[in-house]
């Protein structure tokens, strides 16, 4: 699958965004090496801890599916479906795909028309915990 492919499909999964409160809305687009693309979007609360941002809720259903290894995410994120600038995880998405993911795993930061940033899990989460850290 293309880069800008997984970036249109997180641009479509922020349509369903939740987001009463801020007005913000994210999509993500993550891709198992399965070949199977599960989607995202945020969901807000009105008690704030209980949000769900959209990259988690896309592994979460994924690894609800018996996925396990993937490959790419694509993430969007902006003031009603307006991307108009890079959008990039928060700091528990990040340990999240780390819990799943090696340091080379793919994230895409999309933003409006074709412009993306394409980084790797060990470059926006370095010296991440890990499993490895509990043996």
């Amino acid at each position: 699958m293309k880069d800008t492919e997984l970036i249109s499909l997180a641009k479509k999964a922020a349509e369903n965004a939740y987001v009463p409160y801020s007005g913000y809305t994210v999509g993500a687009a993550l891709l198992a090496e399965s070949g199977r693309v599960y989607l995202g979007c945020n969901v807000e609360n009105a008690a704030y801890g209980p949000t769900n941002c959209a990259e988690r809720t896309a592994f979460f259903k994924a690894v609800s599916e018996g996925e396990r290894a993937f490959t790419a995410i694509a993430v969007v994120g902006g003031k009603a479906l307006d991307f108009a600038d890079y959008f990039t995880p928060c700091g528990v998405c990040r340990q999240v795909m780390a819990e799943f993911c090696d340091e080379k795993f793919r994230v895409l930061i999309g933003k409006n028309g074709e412009e993306y940033l394409s980084l790797t899990l060990g470059e926006i989460l370095p010296y991440s915990f890990s499993s490895e850290k509990l043996k």
